[in-house]
């Protein structure tokens, strides 16, 4: 990367995503500079791991200006730009298959090194006890298809997603009045669905994003597994002021339902999916996720060492 734009500094990895488009994944023109958490992005480099037409359809990548104007990739093309408005691009719409990219982001600030600050993040964590999800700032979460955020134009990634799964957030934080809107998701949350409240308090959206997403994930197996009596009396009939408080939040942080579907109804093609979970099913996979979630942390400790050393997890014999 230094040698192609002739950089006379080092360069840092700011973040690494592996990233799934699925059908009807799109975005429109950006850069990747564009919110102010992101400002300390210089460089950007997209390596496609499949091939258009032969795994993928649409999902082209454009660039607003300049040569070329639109790549086709194949499996191991790499695209590099910076990250500044010299560079505003977009990906049109998947419409079939699954385009699957490793898109990494470069800085010239040290401090935002994506390594040196998970390894010092985990070389904190005394022991692999079980860790609770830190959201970044709430700004982090809200999508908008626009260049410049706007709270009527857009939605809270962790609701909607939620939302789409069948779920909806009741925040504990209703009656702080000098909590701001977005800050009511960073407290204690309850999931909602059908008239019903799971009573279980997730520390924040994320956490309970987390666990329903793997409940998700892990649907055919955790459904094998018998439901304690636990989880069912958990399920509570939903109060009135309770629904209000649930109505309120989706009307913040879900102002268009529209814009919803279209950038991820491709998670609930099947209608079925929707209302495939519920509560208890929600409710009994807590205990599966905070094991598997421990399992995880305890492998990347055991890793540090390795990681520290040689700057990966998996060292590769010479020769």
């Amino acid at each position: 990367m230094e040698e192609t734009f002739g950089c006379e500094y080092e360069l840092f990895i700011e973040f690494t995503g592996l990233i799934s488009w699925c059908r009807g994944a799109s975005i429109g023109w950006h850069s990747d500079d564009n919110r102010q958490y992101l400002k300390q992005r210089d460089f950007s480099a997209v390596c496609y791991l499949n091939s258009y037409v032969k795994d993928f359809k649409g999902g082209l990548f454009r660039f607003q200006s300049g040569e070329p104007a639109t790549i086709a990739p194949s499996a191991g093309d790499v695209i590099m730009y910076t990250a500044d408005d010299r560079n505003i691009h977009s990906v049109d719409e998947v419409t079939d298959g699954e385009r699957l990219t490793l898109a990494m982001w470069f800085t010239r600030d040290s401090s935002h090194d994506e390594d040196s600050n998970l390894i010092s993040r985990l070389s904190q964590c005394a022991s692999p006890e079980f860790p609770l999800p830190l959201p970044a700032s709430a700004n982090m979460y809200w999508f908008c298809p626009h260049q410049h955020a706007n709270l009527n134009t857009g939605f809270d990634i962790c609701v909607a997603r939620l939302h789409l799964l069948g779920f909806d957030v009741h925040s504990l934080q209703e009656e702080d009045r000098s909590l701001d809107a977005s800050e009511q998701l960073m407290g204690l949350v309850q999931l909602a669905k059908g008239g019903e409240l799971l009573a279980r308090k997730f520390t924040n959206v994320l956490h309970a994003l987390q666990v329903v997403q793997f409940c998700h994930w892990k649907a055919s197996e955790l459904k094998t597994s018998k439901v304690g009596s636990d989880a069912v009396e958990e399920v509570k009939a939903m109060s009135r002021p309770q629904l209000e408080t649930i109505n309120a939040l989706n009307a913040v942080f879900l102002p268009d339902e529209g814009l919803v579907t279209t950038t991820f109804g491709y998670l609930c093609s099947n209608g079925e999916e929707k209302d495939s979970l519920n509560l208890t099913d929600a409710s009994s996979a807590i205990a599966s996720w905070e094991e598997y979630t421990c399992k995880l942390l305890k492998e990347l400790l055991s890793s540090l060492p390795q990681w520290e050393t040689y700057q990966t997890l998996h060292k590769v014999e010479s020769g």
